[in-house]
């Protein structure tokens, strides 16, 4: 993608005279204010994502096979904004990296993931990774030094092995883990990955952002791009690590460990590869992925959220596959014979047609009492309004396994696979972009 998309860029600027960055949807991402900070980075902004008449969607909000559409579309995205920049967009061939293929540590996550959804089926985050962050915000967040405290070596060693023989028997007992040793268990968990969390393909375009890009708007462009092209398992374990360090920031107060500590001391298991590639110009990379753990820290509400710009191109590739495949049917022998059967019929009466008006929707809620609804739409009904309406029409029936879970409105099929919509999205503006969708009120996933 990157050897095409850059000449026909070139083409455009030559033509049209365009000397700046491409605009996109993340670029309405609004300053609210700024301060100094000495400890964390020299001038912190307050970006506002301005949501569109469609709301918010977040990585977790789209099926997974248009998530891949999002990530192809990404890379030609990125390749024209460093284009436009100036700068090259370097990339590591990616390896084919053998690991171990059972046990919890020096595991790819691809297959740590295959292995744990035996157990618990759909999960998106490695159990022991999850086990291991859950342990800490339970009695860690407080403790002085957390993750910047070593320890004890010979402990840790020793937890590790009993971990290795005994989690998914679930015998191992948690409450003897000390938090320092529990740190340690995460970083030696996220350091000993056969591939860096942020993939070494990736590496040089996360080091160019920092080292090539100054002002700190393009900088998290840059970052948001690159976070839509991580392949899944490492952008949902990345996700969960940092809003991990997020909250032990948070408790600064207490544990002494400030935004600049924690980056300092993540950097270098995230991002330092320790394979082939593995060399002293990358040692010397330390400062640069500890400024881009800060973005990745601070700004992460922003950069896990899906520009509407990129899933309308999804839906019009979605649409294009349902056209060939439309145009491919008409070639088939069975349809043509069916056709001509209905050339000889075509002299019977038409059935009236039993379409749903202009404007309304049939909203299906399985696990309510009410299972489904018209509804008619207009130009201020959001979806929060559709499941408000739900709520009140299934309050006493609704079933008591469904209770207590959050509701969502999802649009299913049509020019989308599945989109689980933002409680503030204009649903006749979502109409009109994918008519043939099915509306289906579940719990969201998380």
């Amino acid at each position: 993608l990157c050897q095409h998309t850059r000449p026909i860029y070139r083409v455009v600027v030559q033509l049209f005279g365009v000397i700046h960055p491409p605009k996109y949807d993340f670029l309405s991402i609004t300053c609210g204010h700024l301060f100094q900070n000495k400890n964390s980075l020299p001038v912190i902004f307050k970006f506002i994502v301005r949501k569109s008449r469609f709301g918010l969607t977040e990585v977790g909000d789209l099926s997974a096979e248009d998530m891949k559409k999002i990530r192809y579309l990404s890379l030609i995205e990125l390749t024209a904004f460093y284009d436009a920049l100036g700068v090259e967009l370097k990339r590591n061939r990616a390896e084919r990296v053998r690991g171990r293929e059972n046990g919890l540590f020096g595991v790819p996550l691809t297959i740590l993931l295959e292995n744990d959804q035996r157990k618990v089926p759909g999960i998106k985050v490695p159990l022991i990774f999850q086990k291991l962050l859950l342990k800490l915000e339970e009695t860690g967040l407080e403790t002085e030094g957390i993750l910047r405290v070593p320890g004890s070596a010979s402990r840790v060693k020793n937890l590790h092995q009993e971990l290795e023989a005994k989690f998914y028997e679930d015998t191992f007992d948690w409450d003897q883990v000390r938090n320092n040793d529990a740190a340690g268990l995460l970083k030696m968990f996220v350091r000993e990955l056969p591939s860096p969390l942020f993939t070494v393909e990736y590496l040089p375009a996360f080091i160019t952002l920092v080292e090539k890009i100054s002002k700190i708007k393009l900088q998290l462009q840059a970052l948001h791009l690159l976070i839509m092209l991580l392949p899944e398992a490492n952008r949902d374990t990345a996700k969960a690590f940092l809003q991990f360090l997020k909250k032990v920031v948070a408790n600064e107060g207490k544990n002494k460990m400030n935004l600049w500590n924690v980056s300092m001391i993540v950097a270098p298991n995230l991002f330092i590869y320790k394979g082939k590639r593995a060399n002293q110009q990358e040692m010397q990379a330390a400062a640069t992925t500890a400024h881009i753990v800060r973005l990745l820290i601070r700004y992460q509400d922003i950069l896990w959220t899906v520009p509407s710009f990129l899933i309308s191109q999804v839906r019009k590739m979605n649409e294009a596959a349902m056209n060939n495949s439309k145009r491919q049917l008409m070639f088939d022998k069975g349809v043509r014979k069916l056709l001509r059967r209905k050339t000889m019929e075509r002299d019977r009466p038409e059935r009236p047609e039993s379409d749903i008006p202009e404007g309304v929707i049939r909203v299906y809620a399985p696990l309510h009492s009410k299972v489904s609804m018209a509804i008619q739409l207009n130009s201020q009904t959001k979806a929060k309004d559709i499941l408000a309406r739900f709520h009140c029409e299934n309050s006493r029936g609704s079933s008591q396994n469904m209770r207590g879970q959050i509701q969502s409105l999802h649009e299913i099929g049509g020019n989308i696979g599945q989109h689980c919509l933002d409680p503030d999205a204009y649903m006749l503006d979502v109409y009109h972009a994918n008519p043939q969708a099915e509306w289906v009120i579940k719990p969201k996933a998380t």
